[in-house]
């Protein structure tokens, strides 16, 4: 009797202590890792995704720094090339205005919504905990897509990299939790065209039970359920505690777990339930 109870207890113990990373039940993401991408098919892909150039989109530029007080934001070069037919343009730093019933009408029938560059924290002070975060969310429910691209990549964690309202240099600051699309993740964004391919360990020495993803420039990784993607024209790197190599890696010397990361190539797949590299 006494064995049967530690028996049940270690395997209730370990239940704990798994990985629970999992992408949204419904929907697809489309993770962006900022840079130049028009040329890399990844607006086209994007709007394959939402349903074709007759969906409705709904573009947040709020990440931006622009001061949008004195004119109307309007859409990016790289956004009025693709003559999309139906395109609300969604923006406010005020609250109040993002929690009222108005300001959301356009996200209730939106099949795709895109978060632009910039800082993310001004995505959190905006939009967290408001109606136009819970709309955003829906989109994903009813089976549509969310994007975004540099800020609009970071936020969709559930921790916020790079939080910090001061700059762009400090991992963990006075902003820590993103909009949570994935969860347990923290994404950082520009990574091999800014060398900040070690920046994540900032993070994941602190919070070790996070996934670590870093999306470096016209790369993006498309997300359903739990599994992603990658797509464009460049890498991902992945830390999870692990290391894979097409070529193999049992004969490398490897650094300790907690200094480990592997890239991965357009085309390859992962799991982000199991952390492991879908061959």
């Amino acid at each position: 009797m006494k064995l049967t109870t530690l028996i049940i207890f270690s395997i209730s113990s370990l239940s704990v202590f798994a990985k629970t990373t999992v992408g949204p039940e419904n929907g697809t993401l489309m993770i962006v890792g900022g840079g130049s991408y028009r040329d890399s098919g990844i607006l086209e892909k994007f709007i394959e995704l939402a349903g074709g150039s007759d969906a409705k989109f709904v573009f947040v530029p709020t990440a931006s720094g622009r001061d949008f007080t004195s004119n109307e934001p309007e859409l990016p070069t790289s956004w009025q090339a693709l003559e999309l037919k139906n395109v609300a343009i969604l923006h406010t730093r005020d609250r109040a205005i993002a929690d009222s019933d108005e300001f959301v009408e356009p996200l209730r029938d939106a099949d795709a919504v895109w978060f632009s560059g910039g800082r993310q924290w001004r995505l959190v002070d905006a939009y967290k905990d408001t109606k136009a975060e819970k709309m955003f969310r829906k989109v994903l429910d009813r089976g549509g897509i969310i994007g975004g691209s540099s800020a609009g990549a970071t936020i969709q964690g559930s921790y916020l990299a790079r939080g910090d309202s001061s700059g762009n240099q400090i991992m963990m600051g006075d902003h820590e939790v993103g909009f949570g699309y994935l969860k347990d993740v923290a994404i950082d964004q520009h990574v091999l065209a800014r060398n900040r391919h070690f920046d994540l360990f900032t993070i994941l020495k602190k919070r070790p039970e996070l996934l670590g993803i870093g999306i470096d420039e016209s790369t993006a990784v498309i997300v359903n359920g739990d599994t992603f993607e990658v797509f464009g024209k460049s890498f991902v790197l992945i830390y999870d505690g692990t290391f894979w190599s097409r070529e193999g890696w049992e004969k490398k010397e490897l650094p300790e777990a907690d200094s480990l990361f592997y890239f991965l190539r357009p085309g390859d797949r992962y799991d982000l339930k199991t952390r492991r590299v879908i061959q």
